[in-house]
């Protein structure tokens, strides 16, 4: 069976949507099956290749409009030649990520045309923030025209969490159900405490008693990042240090004027982000942006981290009440500050949130399970 997934970004653009799509990919592959990734072009990489993991990938040309986080696909002969190899391939069963994205829009087009059974995976709960509110409007006008359009060519709808599903019903959408964002646990504690683990409190030149609230992501301003670090300095905690572990157009901005007990570490490999985790005291997400269900909650349970973030998509499902993690309504510095005082003084807290969060992961958030899910979908779909 032939499983092509469209991602608009994939790997090494690092981020929710693209690890969802590469796990799920190297599973399938790792089954048995042939896993094909169709995503946009980056500089300096082959239009197409196979991964070490068996994937095969293909990137179409396109604008990378807004700082490359909406390609467009972009046609010419270098497209019209990409996609009569693309859907010249034998394809069984497609998968499409996300409501919005214009290669969205081109795979349920192209999968109704030929017969495809193919699905779309949503992966948020909310419009996608534009920066202004004229802005933002144009961007609600959109996706909803985006959502109309894919529910007359692609009919069946799935999310990365009820949350998500529950968001889908504002387009007039009702979700299948869920294939939930995921982590495999011991794979990532196998990174996590690698024989060759980066040390980050002395990296960092830090004692070992030093606590570690970290942000591990997109350094983008709907994370909260900058009002996360304001938070930390309101909050004065001696003996602690905020540590922000990604890339991103907000970082040089960050970087003017950065407090002593901040640290900007840039863009870090995943091994390395999840060894920062594993030896944090607590992992801080204080996102304005109406995620599915970020994939770091996952990996942060996975390295025996407590959490703190503000509610987003999903966030329920894996802490359901205040004994798993704090969730605050929104990202203002002062409400966070007092959230982070009140975490990284309180030892007992941390321990059992920790282990709890841990237990309910193992539980319902692995990708072995959901590409189950996924495979079982597909045979189905085949077979009608």
């Amino acid at each position: 069976m032939t499983i092509c997934f469209f991602s608009a970004q994939y790997l090494p653009t690092v981020g929710g949507v693209e690890r969802y799509t590469y796990n799920l990919a190297k599973r399938v592959a790792a089954a048995g099956h042939k896993a094909l990734v169709v995503t946009s072009a980056l500089p300096g990489l082959p239009s197409q290749e196979t991964d070490a993991d068996g994937i095969q990938i293909l990137r179409l040309p396109v604008w990378p409009l807004m700082k490359g986080r909406f390609p467009v696909l972009k046609p010419g002969r270098a497209f019209s030649r990409l996609a009569k190899d693309l859907w010249e391939t034998p394809i069984d069963f497609c998968v499409i990520n996300t409501r919005f994205y214009i290669s969205s829009l081109y795979a349920s087009y192209h999968c109704r045309k030929r017969n495809i059974p193919a699905i779309v995976v949503d992966h948020s709960t909310g419009h996608l923030p534009m920066g202004s509110g004229i802005l933002n409007t144009a961007g609600a006008f959109y996706e909803h025209l985006a959502a109309a359009f894919l529910k007359r060519h692609t009919p069946r709808f799935y999310g990365v969490s009820q949350a998500v599903c529950r968001w889908l019903e504002h387009f007039g959408i009702q979700a299948e159900g869920q294939l939930y964002n995921a982590v495999d646990p011991a794979e990532v504690r196998a990174l996590a405490h690698a024989p060759d683990t980066i040390q980050w409190r002395d990296r960092l030149g830090l004692t070992p008693e030093e606590k570690l609230a970290v942000f591990v992501g997109r350094v983008i301003p709907e994370k909260g990042v900058a009002e996360l670090i304001q938070a930390f300095q309101i909050a004065q905690l001696p003996g602690c240090s905020l540590v922000i572990a990604g890339d991103g157009p907000l970082l040089p901005t960050l970087r003017q004027n950065c407090p002593q007990n901040v640290h900007l570490l840039g863009a870090v490999d995943y091994p390395a982000a999840m060894q920062l985790l594993a030896q944090a005291d607590l992992y801080c997400l204080p996102t304005y942006y109406a995620e599915g269900f970020p994939t770091t909650f996952l990996e942060a349970a996975a390295c025996g981290c407590p959490i703190l973030t503000t509610r987003t998509g999903g966030s329920d499902e894996l802490l359901p009440d205040e004994s798993y993690g704090i969730q605050l309504e929104n990202a203002r510095p002062e409400p966070l500050a007092k959230a982070l005082e009140r975490c990284l003084s309180d030892e007992g807290w941390r321990r059992t949130a920790a282990q709890k969060t841990g237990q309910r992961l193992e539980q319902l958030f692995t990708w072995q399970a959901v590409t189950d899910c996924l495979l079982a979908l597909a045979a189905g779909q085949t077979k009608e």
